[in-house]
C-alpha cells in the first residue's frame, strides 16, 4: 500500500508510524510533504519514509492521499494539489473542513472521506469517526478504514454533520478525561498522598475502568452501580457529584464543543 501525506505533524506521524511499526507497508512507500525541515528530518530518521518540502510528481503515485494540515492553512496547502488528484481517494483528518470545501479546492472528482481521530492515536489507542458520501466506493472506504485502524478503533457515521458530534465526544474527549484525572490526582494530594502516587492512582484507575467497560457488554450505569454499595464510600462521593449536576455540566460542555465544531465547519 502506498500513502502520501500532506502535512507531517503529530497525527500524521501517529498514522504513518502505526503503519511502519505494524509492517502494514514498507516505509519507502510512504511519501510526506511538510515545509518544516526539522519535521522532515525527524520523520525520515525515525521511520525511513520519504519527506520533501513541496509536492512532487511521485506524491500522486499513491493509493491514498491523507490531508493532515492545519485547517487554517487549508487553501494554501491544497493549492499544489488542485487539478492533479484525479480519482485517487483522499482522506482528510482536518477538523472543521467540510468535504464540499475540500472538493472545491482540489477541483477534481476524487472520492473524499473525512476522519476525526483523537490524540490517543499517538500511542495506538485512538478512537476515530469516519464519514464518506454515498458515492464513495467500497475500495476507498476500506483504504481509509485500514489507515485509521493502524492507530486504534474506527466507527463510521451516516452523515457529515455527525462528524461534529464525533469531534465533541471523542475528538475533544481526551481533554475531559485528563481534566477528571487531574482533579482526582489533586484530591489525592490534598488527602496526603505524594503527587506521583496520586497521579499513578488517578491514571491507572481511569485506564482500568475504561478497559473494564470495553470488555463488558453491560450498560455503563450498570457497571457504575456495581461499584456503588449503598451507604458506602463510593455512594457518598457520587451523592456530591450528582448534587452539583456534574453529569449535566459535562453534557452542556460537549454540546458547546459540538456547536463550535459546526461554527468552524461554516468558517466562523
Amino acid at each position: 500500500m502506498r500513502l502520501s501525506f500532506l502535512g507531517g505533524g503529530n497525527m500524521a506521524e501517529a498514522i504513518l508510524g502505526g503503519f511502519v511499526d505494524r509492517r502494514v507497508t514498507d516505509a519507502k512507500r510512504i511519501h510526506v510533504v511538510d515545509p518544516n525541515p526539522d519535521r522532515r528530518t525527524a520523520l525520515e530518521s525515525r521511520y525511513g519514509v520519504k519527506a520533501l518540502p513541496v509536492v512532487d510528481d511521485p506524491f500522486f503515485e499513491t493509493d491514498l492521499i491523507v490531508l493532515a494540515v492545519k485547517p487554517q492553512v487549508v487553501a494554501t496547502a491544497l493549492a499544489p494539489l488542485a487539478g492533479r488528484v484525479g480519482r485517487t481517494p483522499v482522506l482528510s483528518i482536518m477538523a472543521g473542513v467540510p468535504i464540499a470545501r475540500i472538493a472545491a479546492l482540489l477541483g477534481d472528482t476524487a472520492p473524499i472521506i473525512r476522519a476525526m481521530p483523537n490524540t490517543p492515536a499517538l500511542v495506538g489507542a485512538g478512537m476515530s469517526g469516519l464519514y464518506a458520501p454515498p458515492e464513495v466506493g467500497v475500495t476507498a472506504r476500506q483504504l481509509a478504514q485500514k489507515v485509521m485502524e493502524a492507530v486504534g478503533e474506527v466507527v463510521w457515521v451516516e452523515n457529515e454533520a455527525a462528524i461534529d458530534a464525533v469531534t465533541a465526544v471523542s475528538g475533544s474527549g481526551p481533554a475531559y478525561g485528563f481534566l477528571f484525572m487531574e482533579a482526582l490526582a489533586r484530591a489525592g494530594v490534598e488527602l496526603g498522598l505524594p503527587a506521583d502516587v496520586a497521579r499513578r492512582l488517578a491514571v491507572g484507575t481511569l485506564l482500568g475502568a475504561a478497559k473494564l467497560a470495553d470488555a463488558s457488554a453491560d450498560p455503563l450505569d450498570v457497571l457504575r452501580a456495581r461499584v456503588t454499595s449503598p451507604g458506602g464510600t463510593t455512594a457518598a462521593a457520587l451523592e456530591v457529584l450528582f448534587a452539583h449536576a456534574w453529569d449535566r455540566i459535562l453534557e452542556t460542555a460537549v454540546a458547546a464543543a459540538y456547536q463550535r465544531a459546526q461554527e468552524l465547519a461554516k468558517g466562523a
